[in-house]
């Protein structure tokens, strides 16, 4: 049974304001928190779903990934043989890109060979071992691994370092100037343990109170962690414009320049006359 479901939510929350002033200020003006876990799918489904919800808006993933889903009906979800027999243009034909039509099939065949844990065998694993086999599928990364531990398992202790709405929450939180970087994120975090995962979705709800102006102000000095810093963007080269010798002007010497109706032009050079040759006398 998820642990976020047999622990009382309350204490965890009393127990991270404990440990912490600013985020039990967080947790008062947020409020209690309202933990929904998804339902208990097997990996094969969950993970199918991530990689088809990859770099799409949740209307668009979903439309594909129920036509991903017809191709096999009555069946509510392919077997992993059914994935890898079905042709690649069948699949191209329901909206997912190449690449994630290779991903799919390497989650099957990793599915098939016993990579990817069973159901049973996820709740018994502690969640590196769980994060070290998923991510040998192409297209999970830690980040989806976290997700599927927090959401689906319960696991009550994880705080994903890389999510931008945590990083951001923390820098709104704790009155950073920038975001900080992840592993800085991970090691000020520690403090946060067992409970990190309860700190992660007040942080996302930092956010929200950001916007709505009721963040409670930070008291006293941001804490001293690493910021990722914004690499200025190289000034554009400026390329000369070539000319002619004649249109140069001397050294030393600036040419005059003419307006026009805003715009700066300089005048032509005069062209040199050519001296009259004299008229051959008839002999």
């Amino acid at each position: 049974m998820p642990e976020l479901i047999t622990t009382s939510l309350r204490q965890r929350e009393r127990a991270l304001a404990a440990c912490c002033p600013v985020m039990g200020r967080l947790i008062e003006a947020a409020g209690p928190c309202t933990w929904e876990l998804r339902a208990d799918l097997p990996p094969f489904p969950t993970l199918a779903r991530a990689i088809a919800h990859q770099q799409l808006n949740g209307v668009a993933a979903e439309s594909i990934f129920a036509r991903f889903k017809a191709l096999y009906a009555p069946a509510a979800f392919p077997e992993p043989a059914q994935l890898l027999a079905t042709p690649e243009a069948t699949l191209r034909a329901t909206g997912l890109s190449y690449a994630k039509i290779a991903a799919l099939r390497d989650l099957a065949s990793k599915v098939a060979a016993g990579v990817v844990p069973t159901t049973d065998e996820l709740h018994a694993l502690d969640s590196e071992a769980i994060i070290e086999r998923l991510t040998q599928v192409r297209g999970i990364g830690r980040w989806t691994v976290e997700m599927l531990l927090m959401f689906q398992l319960g696991r009550p202790d994880v705080l994903p370092v890389d999510d931008f709405g945590v990083c951001n929450g923390f820098r709104l939180t704790y009155g950073l100037k920038a975001m900080p970087r992840p592993r800085a994120l991970a090691e000020f975090g520690a403090r946060w343990a067992p409970n990190r995962s309860l700190a992660a979705w007040y942080l996302w709800r930092a956010i929200e109170l950001h916007r709505a102006k009721k963040l409670p102000p930070r008291e006293g000095r941001a804490p001293r962690v690493a910021l990722r810093v914004k690499r200025a963007k190289p000034a554009p080269a400026v390329r000369k414009k070539r000319g002619s010798a004649a249109r140069k002007a001397a050294p030393g010497k600036a040419t005059p320049r003419k307006v026009t109706a805003g715009k700066t032009t300089r005048p032509k050079p005069a062209r040199r006359k050519r001296a009259k040759r004299p008229a051959r006398s008839a002999r």
